[in-house]
């Protein structure tokens, strides 16, 4: 379940109430307008004494919204309209990325971390691809879609991705069905490229084989199984429209939405997925998805975008690992969700976002992709400050510079207010550090201390790079610069 305890600050608590939401596409519900934020502590009271500033924590009554409880699962239905579903494919899509290839093993342990973290869906692999891929799954089936976790015994579906064909579909099946919720997921391309020049095949041959392949599906015993239409974001309306209602008939209780090559952009995105649940036949028999590839580097605000209009699924990965430039990113679109809930009507996950630090760390452990420093959530430098007005700015008060609290994506830093020393740094957060490791200097040694310092930190680049990365070298840095002090003072600088 979602964790819901307060926090001193996150998802923009002080922020200005955000504009209404344009009129089209209406969200399913609109929460009541926000009552005003108080705060315990009284802006008054902080400019009386700004040095208690620089402790003071203003905590506003309601940092974030509490999530409710996520509902049961039924494959073609969600109870609560504002469930937002999370897919986690990792370990299937992710796995594509160049050299990300984990052993069968790894994969398990990366499948465990995903149930604590609380996703709905894992797509486990593509149990076809190699005898061990469906080893693999049928090994994360057997073990995580059948061991509750959490307060609320959460266990995961299992899914395994096929071809339209049987011998996809039966490599799936056996690999899923020892899960509690398995689930088999099917797809073929629609679009003209793709029809035309990869399946050299007639739309109707592809509407003939998704309806026949859901059909097969469904009739091993799998009583969930989702559909794609590859390339969705490329294919005709009308013939999207056609082939989605032919497989709810067929049984699929999940239409995916691929935009296989990242090619929309966020408000055509949410106007697919708007016109996909206006016009297609049938569509309140299943549920609608989202899978965002990041070509243009719009996977995330594709998602969030398909999630307003309509999407209660929203495929994603760890770190936004994927095929060419990836997927979109779960801890972006789940802190999104999290942090902007009331602007998107109301939608919230069942992840416990305290699991995104560890969870993040252990995929680039096992796929040997690391993210670089300045990405979103979870990169190293994603709650790090060297600007002199910026550490001024944490120093006295969090909320100016961060709109998540560290602490809700479960992580811990080195200091309380991510400080980082560096030639940009100012004088509020050098004598802070200075106080914090015991050196008591008068006004006067501290200008002297503070010049001398600025010289260091301009020519001392791989000190300052290694602060910026491990923040335990701020000591080193800082004992650097007093030691350049008294080699000044004897005369042998």
């Amino acid at each position: 379940m979602a964790s819901s305890s307060a926090k001193p600050y996150c998802c923009s608590s002080l922020n200005p109430p955000p504009p209404p939401p344009p009129p089209t596409p209406p969200p399913l519900s609109v929460l009541p307008a926000a009552k005003p934020r108080r705060f315990s502590h009284g802006l008054a009271a902080v400019a009386a004494n700004p040095r208690a500033s620089r402790s003071a924590v203003l905590r506003p009554v309601r940092a974030c919204l509490a999530a409710p409880r996520r509902p049961e699962y039924v494959p073609d239905r969600i109870d609560d309209p504002n469930y937002v579903r999370i897919f986690d494919t990792t370990l299937r899509d992710g796995e594509q990325s160049p050299g990300a290839t984990m052993t069968s093993a790894e994969k398990l342990v990366v499948a465990r971390q995903l149930a604590r973290l609380g996703v709905d869906i894992i797509e486990a692999g593509f149990p076809a691809s190699s005898p061990d891929d469906l080893d693999a799954v049928r090994s994360i089936a057997i073990e995580v879609g059948n061991t509750p976790v959490g307060e609320d015994g959460h266990v995961p579906v299992i899914c395994g991705l096929s071809r339209c064909n049987k011998r996809d579909i039966d490599a799936a099946w056996e690999a899923v069905r020892h899960a509690r919720k398995p689930r088999i997921h099917t797809f073929i391309a629609t679009s003209e490229i793709h029809m035309q020049h990869k399946l050299r095949k007639t739309p109707d041959q592809v509407v003939a084989i998704a309806r026949e392949m859901v059909a097969y599906a469904r009739g091993l015993g799998c009583p969930d199984v989702e559909f794609s239409p590859e390339d969705a974001g490329r294919s005709n309306r009308e013939f999207l429209y056609h082939i989605l209602d032919e497989v709810i008939k067929a049984g699929a209780t999940t239409l995916n939405i691929p935009d296989t090559v990242g090619y929309t952009l966020p408000h055509e995105f949410g106007k697919l997925i708007a016109d996909i649940k206006a016009n297609t036949p049938g569509i309140e028999n299943a549920i609608i998805s989202t899978h965002c590839q990041n070509d243009l580097g719009l996977a995330s605000a594709n998602t969030l975008a398909g999630a307003y209009a309509g999407a209660r699924q929203l495929e994603v990965t760890i770190n936004g690992i994927g095929e060419r430039a990836g997927n979109a990113s779960l801890e972006e679109v789940v802190m999104a969700i999290k942090c902007r809930r009331e602007l998107l009507g109301g939608l919230y996950t069942g992840i416990n976002s305290q699991h995104i630090t560890m969870t993040s760390k252990m995929v680039q452990e096992h796929s040997g992709l690391h993210v670089q420093p300045h990405k979103a959530i979870v990169g190293a430098n994603a709650f790090a400050h060297e600007s002199g007005i910026h550490q001024d700015g944490m120093l006295k008060f969090k909320g100016t510079y961060e709109i998540i609290s560290p602490d809700d994506i479960g992580l811990t830093r080195a200091n309380e207010f991510g400080i980082v020393l560096g030639k940009l740094s100012g004088r509020h957060a050098v004598r802070t550090k200075l106080v914090e490791l015991g050196y008591e200097i008068n006004d006067k040694e501290f200008e002297d201390f503070f010049k001398r310092y600025k010289e260091v930190a301009e020519k001392k680049k791989v000190i300052i790079f290694w602060s910026t990365r491990f923040m335990f070298s701020d000591i080193h840095f800082i004992l650097l610069c007093l030691k350049s002090k008294a080699r000044r003072r004897h005369g042998i600088d």
